[in-house]
């Protein structure tokens, strides 16, 4: 902010302006316009030196308060804070295992943000042809009487892998791992399908029942195929066996 300063009227100036009042009319006329020249160029510097001294000191004084009042008038800055960015992944998209087998299903996630246990919540849940249904949730498994099923990876490390113990047919669906961060915001991974493969039991052959349909349309299409091409021989052999029954 800028500080005005008017300049005060020289003293010359003012003996000048009192001396040209004075005068008396007997006073000869050189005289009278040799006062009157010192008079005016007295007055001219003092303008000069007037103007100077306001240009050197500032602006205008209204164009300077309205600057001052317009950056009162803005509002401070707020910082807001970064958004969070977690990328979930679930590995591998399907997953097969056999009843009494111990299946891992694989969640990692990843972030910008250095994060803990106590940033997050991990859940997992399991859509099938019931619905959905939820084995865990921040991070401690819900379901009751049950401890098949449980967290093996360390989440300060990223890692919120499931691990299934003894799984049976009633474990199969799809598996989905669901993060939630502090601010609420909730990543959910692309999911895991599981398949489990039934134990028969017959010759201690374990085998799928897909499987074991394959087979079978196998064989019967070679034994197809094989009537197919023997037919002719055996015509032909037939007809051997006549012509020599003939002539006998």
């Amino acid at each position: 902010m800028h500080t005005y300063f008017v300049s005060p009227v020289p003293p010359a100036l003012l003996f000048l302006l009192v001396l040209l009042v004075r005068v008396r009319p007997h006073t000869s006329a050189a005289m009278r316009q040799h006062v009157g020249k010192l008079c005016a160029s007295a007055v001219s510097s003092f303008l000069f030196f007037l103007l100077v001294d306001v240009g050197v000191s500032g602006g205008n004084p209204s164009t300077e308060r309205a600057a001052v009042s317009h950056r009162a008038a803005q509002p401070p800055l707020l910082t807001t804070p970064e958004p969070w960015h977690l990328l979930v992944t679930q590995t591998p998209a399907k997953e097969k295992a056999k009843e009494g087998e111990t299946v891992v299903l694989n969640c990692h996630f990843s972030s910008p943000q250095r994060l803990s246990l106590a940033d997050l919540t991990v859940k997992w849940y399991k859509e099938d042809e019931k619905g959905q249904m939820d084995l865990l949730e921040n991070n401690v498994t819900i379901l009751p009487n049950n401890s098949r099923i449980f967290l093996s990876g360390d989440l300060s490390q990223g890692d919120a892998s499931l691990v299934i113990l003894n799984v049976t047919t009633g474990d199969h669906g799809i598996y989905y791992c669901e993060v939630t961060l502090p601010d609420g915001k909730v990543v959910t991974g692309d999911g895991t399908k599981l398949r489990i493969r039934r134990a028969l039991g017959l010759f201690g052959i374990e085998e799928s029942i897909g499987t074991i349909i394959g087979v079978v349309a196998a064989g019967i299409g070679g034994l197809v195929i094989l009537i197919i091409v023997l037919t002719p021989q055996l015509r032909r052999c037939a007809l051997c066996m006549k012509q020599g029954s003939h002539q006998a």
